[in-house]
């Protein structure tokens, strides 16, 4: 058995080093500095740690076990497993974006070989394994689906900087294109996760068990970002609401926030797409969609309420943002939500810095065009914003950089009396 891993992001890092612990791993991905950055034994995103990266490292492709990265096509021709965790994204209209997809199809189907079996993990709706990408394989391969070379999918479910919730501990959901298929596909992921596997009927079910995750968690987070709206309106504390109601068993503790990140921000919006195209039209999810896509220029309304009432001059006014990262104690900055929060700050005329110890200032130029610091500012402004809740921030001494009259909102709401508003 030999796997080749491709795409070494968030998920397939991972996922390849737990696989390497036991199998022959080729680590394939498209972008030359990171698999060169990867074979020196160091992971940027911080999912993987540098000693246990380089504990199951290994220098030739042809190695037993362990794990081997490479840029280069030749190196994984001689897998029989192919598990593809690329990103699924969505485009500036929020329809799902497949060309990763077709493209790592694109490559598999180079080197796939009779019997070869490639293994699905991106999030997708029902249906793209065996409609969208199957067909580019066959098409590149000149191989026949099910007869010469076989599907699997079995959605990632990575919690980026999560050190407690890590690959091996989440039970994995399993699928194949055959029943037999299926027990293969399961028996592999079961070798390596000790949490424990379950495996789905067809791989359509593992699919929209997959994209109806996070679409629930999206739901569920709007409905207390709709109430934090309300209370806000009848100055009343929504935490404190949220914990009084919280002493009932069967509430749901869900807590106001923004919705970003590679999952919950972009998943509602594949299933929502797939129940289009079959002519039903959701109204809850793209609800909740649109409430959750509001909530940036929201935060960004009420940070200038509280500096209006402070009598401090908004247009040229100076503001410290706290994080840009996606989440707390991670580098991710994909499809942060606190960039909606300073596009809005800035159309108000205001002079934004941002702080993120976590985030790495050349990727967010790349990706948004901004520009952050990660050392605390030598400066005091008339408002500090804290949008991602790092551990830096928490006992952080605001009067270092707070000017006179200057206020502090907490989109998190972890500050307590520090904070002069909240969401």
């Amino acid at each position: 058995m030999k796997i080749a891993v491709i795409g070494l992001g968030y998920v397939g890092l991972p996922l390849a080093r737990l696989f390497a612990t036991k199998y022959s791993v080729i680590g394939f991905d498209i972008n030359q500095s990171r698999v060169d950055e990867l074979n020196s034994g160091t992971d940027s995103t911080l999912e993987v740690e540098d000693d246990i990266l380089r504990a199951v490292l290994v220098s030739s492709p042809s190695s037993e076990a362990g794990l081997y990265c490479s840029t280069n096509l030749n190196d994984i021709k001689d897998c029989n497993y192919f598990v593809v965790t690329v990103p699924t994204p969505v485009d500036k209209n929020n329809r799902p974006d497949l060309t990763p997809l077709y493209k790592s199809s694109e490559t598999v189907g180079k080197v796939l070989k009779k019997g070869d079996i490639v293994i699905y993990e991106s999030t997708v709706y029902p249906g793209v394994t065996e409609e969208e990408c199957v067909p580019v394989l066959e098409k590149i391969s000149g191989l026949k689906f099910n007869e010469d070379f076989f599907a699997g999918y079995s959605p990632e479910r990575i919690n980026p900087g999560d050190k407690e919730h890590t690959v091996e501990k989440i039970l994995k959901v399993t699928a194949g294109s055959t029943p037999e298929i299926g027990q293969k596909v399961n028996e592999l992921y079961k070798s390596v996760i000790t949490a424990g596997t379950h495996l789905a009927p067809t791989i359509k079910v593992a699919e929209a068990a997959k994209v109806i995750e996070n679409s629930q968690r999206d739901i569920n987070i709007a409905f207390v970002n709709e109430l934090a709206k309300i209370f806000n309106c009848m100055d009343i504390d929504t935490n404190a609401v949220l914990e009084a109601a919280g002493t009932k068993w069967n509430f749901l503790p869900f807590r106001p926030g923004l919705v970003g990140g590679h999952c919950i921000g972009v998943d509602p919006y594949y299933l929502a797409q797939k129940a289009q195209e079959m002519g039903y039209h959701p109204e809850i999810i793209l609800a909740g969609r649109r409430l959750n896509d509001s909530m940036g220029e929201y935060v960004a309304s009420q940070v200038v309420k509280l500096m209006i009432k402070r009598n401090i001059t908004i247009n040229n006014s100076n503001l410290l943002m706290l994080g840009i990262t996606f989440k707390e104690n991670c580098p991710d900055v994909r499809n942060t939500k606190i960039v909606d929060v300073i596009k809005a700050l800035k159309d108000y005329g205001i002079n934004i810095t941002i702080f993120d110890p976590w985030a790495n200032p050349a990727e967010v130029k790349h990706e948004y065009g901004l520009e952050t610091v990660r050392e605390m500012p030598n400066s005091q402004f008339d408002a500090v914003v804290l949008g991602v809740a790092h551990n830096e921030f928490k006992n952080l001494d605001f009067a270092q950089v707070k000017a006179a009259n200057s206020i502090v909102y907490d989109v998190k709401g972890i500050l307590g009396a520090k904070a002069d508003g909240k969401l």
